[in-house]
């Protein structure tokens, strides 16, 4: 019989990674009849080929099925569905140990903010005080002066960094496009943390750049291994994204030192910079070398994304080039959310949110990581930021809890689909900002049985 055509289609911009994905697809097709006993599957090389991805996503799924008895293999002959859907474990129910799925999903993916958090009167004068002035024909393309003033202020109170060209942004991904259009050109070569933030990623490819893929351990990406003649370094130091690693003291003065003598740009992605719990804080990037740090940072992990609203600070010439880019593409970040950042700066909002965002998440933090923690699962990265990753083996292990989380009604991220390049480490990543205290304790029985 020939290989069966299959009904799936992939989302590559869902939080649900790929394999699972696939997975669930599959999984589905044999349980509605689409896919019938001893259809036989193409191979995971072919139908990564077919899909355009890579063969670890069909291997994961592939691995998967096979564990809960949808699929089996036939030595010399290839992989058939079995012919009748596995007896202990039906497609529609929970998996063994693991409680029903509640009426709401408990979302734990990372990169999600506690927006609950935000005063809504302090958030009501705020938007009314944006609206007062009147429309104006062109605004300043470097941002509103109360902005850049009120973001200058919050560097200097929260970071440490007495900044010196402050522009405004759309956030980080639009601060990483407008510096990959101002300050390099097609076929320039970039580092990039790997694993890293794939918006990064595919923002310096579609602009013509190749990425070279840098590792990442404990102390945060490894300067040794940034080759020479890359002409920018984009790194996520003070939480490092996905893996949630500090960059060490030792590593932030090699970097920068390498940066000097090879003329590297050095974009340092501020992700959760604002978020230190028991740590104490590690000199910025860009305090330590203003002159080749452009320094992101954005509101909308300590606000929310609503607001599209970030910050750049860098040398004069990178500013310069960045105004001279938005010139002539006619773009600007927009004033409004610049304005209500602005008044919550002005009335002493911004500070006593961030004041209560501390204190909310190290709770949080604290909860998660003592009761994985006392059951015997490893916990990473959970010093400072709003997630931490729990390590597993291979990618069929990551690919199953997050199916197994699923079906228990909690979503988690994985680490695999954070590489540019072949996955090598896997594990799940654990958010605990988006949803409310009362969801994050109900969710910690369920999924401390999927991570056991």
């Amino acid at each position: 019989m020939s290989d069966t055509a299959l009904p799936v289609s992939l989302d590559r911009d869902s939080l649900v990674p790929l394999a699972v994905q696939l997975a669930d697809a599959l999984r589905a097709a044999a349980g509605d009849g689409h896919l019938r006993g001893g259809d036989r599957l193409p191979s995971t090389r072919a139908l990564a080929s077919r899909l355009g991805v890579s063969r670890t996503v069909t291997s994961a799924a592939y691995e998967q099925l096979h564990a809960e008895g949808w699929i089996a293999g036939r030595h010399g002959s290839g992989t058939y569905v079995t012919t009748t859907p596995p007896a202990d474990r039906p497609s529609k129910g929970p998996a063994p140990g693991i409680p029903a799925k509640p009426p709401t999903l408990v979302d734990l993916t990372p990169g999600v903010p506690w927006a609950d958090g935000i005063e809504k009167a302090a958030w009501r004068r705020a938007w009314r005080a944006a609206a007062d002035p009147r429309p104006t024909y062109r605004e300043d393309r470097a941002g509103l002066p109360a902005y850049r003033d009120a973001v200058s202020e919050h560097l200097l109170r929260h970071r440490g960094l007495a900044a010196g060209t402050v522009l405004a942004t759309g956030g980080t991904t639009a601060a990483v496009i407008e510096l990959a259009g101002a300050m390099l050109s097609r076929g320039d070569r970039v580092a990039i943390e790997e694993p890293g933030y794939q918006r990064a990623v595919q923002a310096f490819r579609r602009a013509g750049m190749e990425v070279v893929p840098v590792p990442v351990d404990e102390e945060g990406l490894r300067p040794d291994a940034v080759p020479a003649d890359v002409r920018a370094v984009y790194c996520s130091p003070a939480h490092q994204y996905p893996l949630g690693s500090r960059m060490s003291a030792s590593r932030r003065v090699e970097l920068v030192e390498l940066a000097r003598a090879n003329g590297m740009l050095v974009i340092e992605d501020d992700y959760d910079g604002e978020l230190r719990f028991d740590v104490a804080p590690l000199p910025l990037l860009a305090a330590l070398a203003p002159d080749v740090v452009a320094h992101l940072g954005t509101t909308s992990k300590i606000l929310t994304p609503a607001l599209g609203a970030g910050w750049m600070v860098a040398p004069s010439q990178v500013a310069a080039a960045v105004l001279e880019y938005r010139e002539a593409t006619g773009t600007r970040p927009s004033p409004a959310g610049q304005r209500v950042l602005a008044e919550l700066a002005r009335h002493g909002d911004l500070g006593r949110h961030l004041r209560k965002l501390r204190r909310e998440l190290s709770e949080r933090r604290s909860l998660v990581s003592a009761a994985l923690t006392s059951a015997g699962i490893p916990v990473l990265g959970d010093d400072a930021g709003a997630h931490l990753v729990v390590p597993c083996g291979s990618a069929a292990d990551e690919a199953a809890r997050m199916a197994a989380a699923e079906r228990a009604g909690i979503r988690l991220d994985g680490l695999a689909r954070h590489f540019a390049g072949t996955p090598t480490v896997f594990g799940n990543l654990i958010g605990y900002a988006g949803c409310s205290r009362e969801a994050l304790h109900s969710a910690l029985e369920p999924l401390i049985a999927v991570l056991a």
